[in-house]
């Protein structure tokens, strides 16, 4: 992988299993190199990051890149989860002259029910972001992408945020993981949400790497919101979705991209290991920015090239 610092100055610009699997009709033809962006667990601190976030818009605007990526926390765990503010990130993600693709983190909606974030219901708070972001099987921004969504499966109806697309001979996927462990709950306590969701993600990553396959694909991109722990336990609410991965990822042999958020530091790892506990080389994690650093990571791909992936930083002066 190759790495690049970027800055730019403040007035600069600078179906799937269930008989959905996408077809040619979803493919974009010839373009072999393109770029697009990563962002996530932002806006935190308002009103001075809302000002922020408008000026790193408008330098994702003023570049060529296909698509920009949010892998959610969309406000602090502090802020309160009213539909007001979600409405406001809304108007804010509106502002992307390109596609702009959201999956939830756990700010939005698992950790609402903390006082400082009015103390709501987060089950409810998960289904008032359905029904705003996830209307229908498009992207925000003002030239939305079409998407096959995972509500077409027979039995996954509600899981509308979980999504794919494709482009240039590579499959784009969102997984629903989120921090605060993946909304799993100590041992004995009720789990019918993470249960319900977890295995729906399970689905959804045999689905993507299904389309990659049949598609003949040469990469697969993944984007979720959680720092996942790789070491299976008991009280690990990342397990099942590592495990699944793993099974995935070795089979699939060819370039898998995971980008993620959660912890705020812009990290690029190898962190999955085989079942021999030697390092699965063809799997690579990307942590995005976050919190403080109002910033992104242009992702620059070439399907031809040995390294298909490069990573810059995108950091605008504010």
């Amino acid at each position: 992988m190759l790495f690049k610092r970027t800055i730019f100055k403040k007035n600069a610009f600078a179906f799937l299993l269930a008989g959905m699997l996408i077809t040619a009709a979803f493919h974009a033809v010839g373009q072999k190199k393109f770029s697009f962006f990563a962002l996530g667990d932002m806006p935190y601190h308002n009103p001075e990051d809302i000002e922020k976030f408008r000026k790193l818009t408008d330098a994702i605007n003023a570049e060529k890149s296909a698509f920009t990526v949010h892998v959610g926390d969309i406000k602090s765990g502090a802020s309160v989860c009213s539909d007001e503010y979600f409405q406001m990130i809304l108007d804010l993600f509106r502002r992307f002259r390109g596609p702009l693709i959201y999956t939830p983190g756990d700010n939005e909606w698992t950790d609402c029910d903390r006082t400082a974030a009015g103390s709501y219901d987060p089950v409810e708070r998960l289904t008032a972001l359905r029904k705003l972001y996830f209307r229908d099987d498009v992207s925000l921004g003002q030239r939305p992408l079409k998407l096959s969504s995972q509500r077409h499966t027979p039995g996954f109806e509600d899981f509308v945020e979980n999504v794919l697309w494709r482009k240039s001979g590579i499959t784009f996927a969102t997984v629903h993981v989120v921090g605060s462990n993946n909304n799993f709950k100590a041992v004995g306590e009720v789990n019918e949400e993470f249960s319900k969701r977890d295995k729906a993600n399970l689905e959804w990553l045999s689905a993507i790497f299904q389309n990659a396959r049949n598609n003949k694909d040469a990469a697969v991109v993944i984007f979720m919101h959680g720092a996942m722990v790789y070491a299976k336990s008991e009280t690990n609410g990342f397990s099942n979705v590592v495990e699944r991965l793993r099974k995935e990822v070795t089979a699939f042999e060819k370039p898998v991209l995971l980008v993620y958020g959660d912890h705020h530091h812009f990290l690029v790892s190898k962190p999955l290991m085989d079942a021999d506990n030697k390092l699965v080389r063809n799997f690579t994690a990307l942590m995005v920015f976050g919190d403080a650093d109002v910033a992104a990571v242009k992702i620059s791909v070439d399907v031809k090239a040995k390294e298909v992936f490069s990573f810059s930083e995108f950091v605008t002066e504010y």
